[in-house]
């Protein structure tokens, strides 16, 4: 033990307490200057664009989220188009694992200043840059839990405020990621008691909170911006009629198509990775044009609705071997990680800097790697989850639960709710289980120090150093 000490694995009380987080918060303020050397401004993907366009009309859709919109407005003024959604992006991201090192400093110096690096892992990193609702709902929830971990180690006053700004943070990555409100029970829980997990008390809280979320989106969307309903959840239905029909060999849609129609439907028409493949890619897009007919429109209507009714219940195992085959191709193939077309043209505005061209080659190498895996991210979050299981009464260990936990619900609620198999979708599990890990590296230092005590003979009256 004496060694580890030595090494600064696990610092002295004095130390580690005295340059440990300064270190980490030195490292994070390098980071933050790193991601806008690569990525400034920031890259506005198709989905931003819809997002930045009705943020300055202000008018709102369902189909994106109305309060990435909104807050888009509010910052625009700051640094005009995708700078200022990026800089809130980098201003979340890189101050949460500044806190996060910091905390971990004060039990190991290397810890804090490891911190900072794991931020910088591909999965991670190459996505700051990117202006996608999925990656700021990321951030979001990270600086949220991150806040609560803060919390933890302040007076209640101190406490309150701050976990009831990480509760609004909880609440507002629901508004960007409506499909999240199964996984936020598990995070707001961990936010409002972040001391310790009680299963029990989660149990008695979940219910109720899932209430209180769902309730939320379509309050605040609806009554407070008065957006457009666009439908967004009749893309599920869609991509599951369609692959109900692919896997039972028969028409599922509440239309009479062509014999070369339905022929291409149980055959070619069906895409695990995408939902798109009905609405815009050949060969298939007479499909959307037919449920979008100005004539007798379906999509969107009661009638689309119940033919997905019908549909699972008279091919359930065609419904479950379409969801199963979509999650296989999220979770365990090779999907979108960047999107590296938009920057394929030399005249492109953007992708072509020095400073990030390298992260572009990097990122050929390993977008076809396990690393750019889903799956790999949702068992190493069990993995952490596992490991600090015993340590749920202590801080640290509460944190990694809440983070790991919420992670693996947000990626299997896929299973039902997945349209698009982006490697995007599953940041919040990448970030949870950085995050989660940290929090677990520093159970364990906590634990070595701890039985350190134990063994160590010690000056009478000596105690073993707090557990954050």
């Amino acid at each position: 033990m004496a060694a580890l000490e030595e090494t600064g694995l696990i610092a002295p009380k004095a130390t580690a307490q005295s340059k440990g987080p300064w270190f980490g918060l030195l490292a994070a303020a390098a980071g933050f200057a790193l991601t806008v050397l690569v990525f400034y401004p920031g890259y506005s993907t198709a989905d931003a664009r819809y997002v930045y366009a009705d943020a300055i009309a202000w008018r709102f859709g369902d189909w994106q989220s109305p309060a990435m919109a909104v807050l888009w407005r509010l910052i625009d003024p700051i640094a005009p188009g995708s700078a200022s959604m990026f800089l809130l992006t980098a201003s979340l991201y890189w101050p949460a694992f500044g806190i996060l090192a910091s905390l971990a400093g004060r039990r190991s110096a290397w810890l804090a200043l490891a911190t900072p690096f794991v931020a910088l892992v591909p999965p991670a990193f190459f996505f700051v840059g990117m202006v996608w609702r999925d990656v700021l709902f990321g951030v979001v929830w990270l600086a949220a839990a991150v806040l609560a971990f803060f919390a933890a180690d302040h007076a209640p006053r101190w406490r309150a405020a701050i976990q009831a700004l990480a509760v609004l943070l909880v609440a507002f990555g629901v508004l960007l990621r409506p499909n999240a409100v199964v996984a936020a029970p598990i995070l707001a829980a961990y936010v409002i008691w972040p001391m310790r997990v009680d299963l029990k008390r989660l149990a008695l809280a979940f219910v109720p909170a899932l209430i209180v979320l769902s309730a939320l989106v379509p309050f605040v969307y609806y009554n407070i911006l008065g957006a457009e309903r666009q439908s967004p959840l009749h893309s599920i239905v869609v991509f599951d009629l369609g692959g109900i029909t692919h896997f039972a060999g028969e028409n599922q849609f509440p239309v009479a198509w062509s014999a070369d129609q339905t022929a291409l439907l149980t055959s070619k028409c069906y895409d695990p990775v995408r939902w798109d493949s009905y609405w815009h890619v050949e060969p298939c897009p007479f499909v959307m044009r037919r449920l979008e007919s100005p004539d007798d429109k379906i999509f969107g209507t009661a009638r689309l609705t119940q033919a997905w009714w019908d549909a699972v219940r008279a091919y359930p195992f065609a419904y479950l071997s379409h969801r199963a085959t979509f999650m296989w191709q999220f979770l365990a193939r090779s999907n979108l990680v960047l999107p590296v077309w938009d920057w394929l043209d030399p005249t492109a505005g953007y992708g072509h800097s020095r400073y990030f061209t390298p992260l572009l080659a990097l990122h050929e190498v390993l977008q076809p790697r396990l690393l750019f895996r889903p799956g790999l991210w949702l068992i190493l979050s069990l993995a952490v989850l596992l490991s600090v299981w015993p340590a749920r009464a202590t801080p640290a260990g509460a944190f990694a639960i809440g983070v790991t936990a919420s992670a693996i619900v947000y990626v299997i609620s896929f299973f039902v709710l997945g349209v698009a198999s982006d490697f995007r979708y599953a940041y919040w599990c990448v970030l949870g289980t950085l995050a989660g890990g940290v929090a677990a590296a520093l159970v364990r230092c906590d634990a070595i120090a701890e039985k350190r005590s134990v063994t160590q003979v010690a000056p009478s009256g000596s105690a073993s150093a707090p557990r954050i």
